[in-house]
């Protein structure tokens, strides 16, 4: 039987997720209004990126960030459902909510702040704690 407990922090970043996907699109509205960009005139294709061409100033950090939670991320689920199959250990729960905290404070900074040498500071940080995850998952599977 599979131990759910890591699976506990996979789903908390997902719902972290969500909100970011919201926060984006809240946010996007605001940019769209604010630098008169008309969607409906958008050139065929199209995409977020090409706001940065439309309105220079526009800072889109908050799609940006959802993209990232789109990207490394995903690792972090595989891990999870490897561990929680392999059976996680206490060790492995607590490492699994330190990255999704890192990630949330992550997200936040990006969106609000966006000082990049914190950014990467937080991203080397939650990055570290995924590799020892990915590890463990592997070893659990080795038996």
């Amino acid at each position: 039987m599979a131990d759910t407990t890591i699976l506990i922090p996979a789903a908390a970043l997902v719902v972290w997720t969500v909100v970011m996907f919201f926060w984006m699109l809240i946010h996007r509205m605001g940019l769209f209004r604010q630098h008169g960009i008309n969607v409906a005139k958008m050139p065929p294709g199209a995409v977020g990126g090409d706001i940065a061409r439309v309105a220079p100033e526009a800072k889109d950090w908050v799609a940006q960030n959802y993209n990232h939670l789109m990207e490394q991320p995903t690792i972090f689920y595989a891990a999870c459902v490897i561990l929680s199959l392999g059976g996680a250990s206490g060790y492995d729960v607590g490492l699994a909510w330190f990255y999704v905290v890192v990630r949330v404070v992550h997200s936040v900074w990006q969106a609000r702040v966006n000082v990049v040498s914190v950014r990467a500071a937080l991203f080397v940080v939650s990055s570290l704690a995924l590799v020892l995850l990915a590890i463990r998952a592997f070893l659990s599977v080795l038996g």
